[in-house]
């Protein structure tokens, strides 16, 4: 019996060595990571080392030349810039003057007038095409009113009737809101409207030659006179308005015109008169501008 234990013991013995062995073995690689750890941050501390240390005389030579340089070139360009900086600093008021005269003066105040040639007398070439240009202007005024070469030779070649000495024929013309009140005697183709003679009263050949187209048409310019009232209405009115009255006269006279005045429209009462105005509207048809917004 007391032999067991002792044996217990040996075994116990044996074993430990070997446990012991193994735990050795498992460190070794853990110890070497370590190492190589431990061995990079002394290769940092050396790297910092060599770059706190001074540097060598050369290098410090060298530095202090390149700031010499810089320092003369740097003058240099400040006294070449100089110059460009106080020029704007000079020329700012001088802009600022500018800039208020320009916002106190109306737009287009700094441009040129536009200069205008005397007044010289005019060629005799120039002077012959005014007056050239004149008549064509009164030519083709007169165009509008004219009649044709057909009914002037009708007209030429129709006698007018014979009236009595006491004889009147009172007739009444409109257009628009003009009315003329027509009288014809006998005379030598004197004509007046209001007391005034036709010249005085219608100074534009248009108007004049309206007025006398029935008389021109018909024979009867120069034999007879021609008394007329008018009122109302405007001056192309009035015209159109004494045409008709004395269309209507002339027909009092000589029945046989009445064909004649018809087909030229003498004795048509001209009814077209100015569109009345309407409620929302600026004329009788332009309406106001319409605003989305």
């Amino acid at each position: 019996m007391a032999e067991e234990p002792e044996q217990q013991d040996s075994g116990e013995e044996q074993d430990a060595p070997e446990g012991e062995s193994a735990p050795e073995e498992a460190s070794a690689p853990e110890e070497q990571e370590a190492s190589e750890e431990a061995s990079v941050p002394e290769e940092q501390e050396a790297a910092a080392e060599q770059d706190a240390a001074p540097p060598p005389e050369e290098a410090l030579a060298e530095d202090a030349a390149t700031e010499a340089d810089e320092s003369e070139e740097q003058p240099e360009a400040e006294a070449d810039e100089q110059p460009e900086a106080e020029a704007p600093a000079e020329s700012k008021p001088e802009a600022e003057e500018k800039g208020k005269g320009k916002s106190d003066l109306p737009p287009g105040a700094e441009l040129d007038p536009i200069a205008l040639e005397p007044d010289r007398p005019l060629s005799a070439e120039e002077k012959a095409r005014a007056e050239a240009e004149a008549e064509e202007r009164a030519r083709l005024e007169a165009a509008a009113t004219a009649d044709t070469p057909e009914d002037a030779a009708a007209a030429t070649s129709r006698t007018p009737a014979e009236l009595a000495g006491d004889a009147r024929y009172l007739a009444t013309g409109k257009r628009k809101s003009s009315i003329a009140r027509v009288t014809i005697v006998p005379g030598d183709g004197k004509f007046e409207i209001n007391r005034r003679s036709l010249q005085e009263y219608f100074p534009r050949p248009l108007h004049q030659s309206t007025a006398l187209q029935p008389l021109s048409v018909t024979g009867y310019e120069g034999t007879v006179d021609v008394r007329v009232n008018v009122q109302g209405g405007g001056i192309g009115g009035q015209a159109g308005a004494v045409r008709h009255g004395i269309a209507r006269a002339l027909t009092e006279i000589d029945p046989e015109l009445r064909g004649e005045l018809k087909r030229r429209g003498f004795l048509t009462r001209d009814a077209r008169v100015k569109e009345r105005r309407k409620a929302g509207l600026k004329k009788a048809r332009k309406r106001p501008q319409f605003s989305k917004r």
